[in-house]
């Protein structure tokens, strides 16, 4: 599974240590940036740029961390199409997969710390969405979707 993963640099660190956990369970990373902790960066291109690759199917996932996990959540979330899920426990993580598909975690390095990120990666990226009732749901998700954007002229 190929796994796209950025941050601000509030989350730089964070990223590091899930990139390289993520390469321990065997997973292929590409990291989409920051590259330091030092240079102030906007999350929101990063967040476009993972969302944009699963899209064009260039990832199988992607993970973006920022200090609280909103900001990517709410930016990964305008890409159509795609659906991020701000997850801080690894219950709400499994679920992000199982019941919604969601192509995106999010989670903040100033909420939660390193360790129960760890967990919550591992989680997210072991559950399988099974379709089913679930399919459903989120069919009606992205059909309302579609029917935003026929009238959005940007």
């Amino acid at each position: 599974m190929k796994i796209g993963i950025g941050s601000d640099h509030n989350a730089y660190e964070m990223k590091e240590n899930l990139k390289d956990y993520m390469v321990e369970l065997g997973y292929e990373v590409v990291d989409y940036g920051c590259q330091d902790a030092c240079s102030e960066v906007d999350y929101p291109q990063v967040a476009f740029d993972v969302a944009n690759d699963i899209n064009e199917n260039k990832l199988d996932r992607g993970v973006l961390v920022c200090g609280t996990g909103i900001g990517v959540a709410i930016a990964a979330g305008k890409v159509p199409g795609i659906r991020a899920a701000l997850c801080h426990d690894t219950y709400s993580a499994e679920r992000a997969q199982k019941s919604n598909n969601a192509q995106i975690l999010t989670m903040g390095a100033k909420v939660i710390g390193i360790e129960p990120a760890k967990n919550i990666v591992k989680v997210y990226l072991e559950s399988e969405f099974p379709g089913g009732n679930s399919a459903r749901k989120v069919q009606q998700i992205m059909d309302k979707e579609k029917e935003f954007l026929k009238g959005v002229s940007i």
